[in-house]
Parts: structure tokens; C-alpha cells; sequence
């Protein structure tokens, strides 16, 4: 199984000396589970290539895995966000880790009065296929895949029409507002 993992990654030489490399915690706990898996990561080439062909690179990486995993256990930036887009497009299984009670997942969080006990970044839940508590929950669910266990449906890009449909069907009211502004 061929896992390309996305996360937050040292921007220059001066930012990568404090770096604290997560993806080794995460090719560890994958490959002691999946000993013929094959990993790849954006920091295998430098920025100094040119943003194309990091772009071009990293995309690459997602369109040819199997399934992508994702560390957000912290922020995650413009990079990881729009390859996780990209996954959809290509119809790639995203696996994000999210603890409880960091950046992306909060405990009860309260919206206007009303508790949301487990609250999960809207984008990041709705481009993911499986949320994992952390990397052992991740990959419980990569071994389930690559064994053919799970039964849900790989999101594709139609995930993002779907909300959109969603929305105007089920918030009219926010939707009539929109429209008496002139939108769509």
C-alpha cells in the first residue's frame, strides 16, 4: 500500500533547525503494522526547486498513493489544506489525525448558546474519510483498509457540491438573505 503523508513541514534552514519531525512517529507506528507499505512525504525536495515543481511534486505524491494521512494534531497550512482538496479530486482516502482538544477538534465547544461536544474543523471533517484520535487509532483504520474491511465510500471533489446543495436546502433563510444582496 503505497501512504503519503501531509503535515506541516520547516519553511527555510533557520525553521528547520527546531524542527521536530512528526513523520518519523508516524512512518514508525505505520510501518511496525504494515511492513510492506511504501511511504512518501513533501519534505523528500526543498522550496528551492521552484513552486511549481513543489506543487507539481507534492500533488504527484497524492494523486499516486493509495490512501493519504494527514497530521493535524497541530495548524495545519495553505499546503496541507489545498492537498487535501486535491485528494478528493483524485479520489484518495484521507486519514486525518486530530486529537481531542487541539487546534482542529475541541470539546464542548459552545456556538450561540448550543454545545458541540465534539467539535472537528469543518473542512478538515468534511474532506476526511476517517478522523483518527491519533496515529495508533490511524492505523487500526489502515490496516482495516488495506485488509478491504472498511465499507464506506471514498469521498471524492462531489463532496464540496454536496454542502453546497445542503446548505441551500437546508438553511433557506441564510440563502434568502444571500440572494437579496444580488447573490447567486
Amino acid at each position: 500500500m503505497k501512504i503519503v503523508l501531509l503535515g506541516k513541514l520547516p519553511k527555510g534552514d533557520e525553521a528547520r533547525q527546531s524542527f521536530v519531525d512528526w513523520k518519523k512517529e508516524f512512518v514508525d507506528a505505520i510501518e511496525a503494522a504494515l511492513p510492506n507499505a511504501s511511504l512518501l512525504n513533501g519534505d523528500l525536495i526543498r522550496d528551492d526547486v521552484g513552486s511549481e515543481l513543489v506543487v507539481g511534486h507534492d500533488l504527484w505524491m497524492v494523486k499516486n498513493a493509495d490512501v493519504v494521512v494527514v497530521d493535524a494534531r497541530e495548524k495545519i497550512g495553505a499546503g496541507t489544506a489545498q492537498e487535501m482538496v486535491m485528494a478528493k479530486y483524485f479520489k484518495k482516502p484521507i486519514v486525518a489525525v486530530i486529537p481531542p482538544d487541539t487546534p482542529h477538534r475541541r470539546s464542548n465547544l459552545a456556538f450561540d448558546g448550543t454545545v458541540v461536544e465534539d467539535w472537528v474543523h469543518p473542512f478538515l471533517e468534511v474532506s476526511s474519510d476517517y478522523v483518527a484520535d491519533d496515529i495508533e487509532d490511524a492505523v487500526v483504520y489502515l490496516k482495516k483498509f488495506s485488509q478491504g474491511e472498511i465499507e464506506s465510500e471514498v469521498k471524492d471533489i462531489s463532496v464540496f457540491d454536496n454542502t453546497i446543495a445542503m446548505f441551500e436546502e437546508e438553511l433557506p433563510r441564510v440563502l434568502k438573505k444571500y440572494r437579496a444582496q444580488g447573490w447567486g
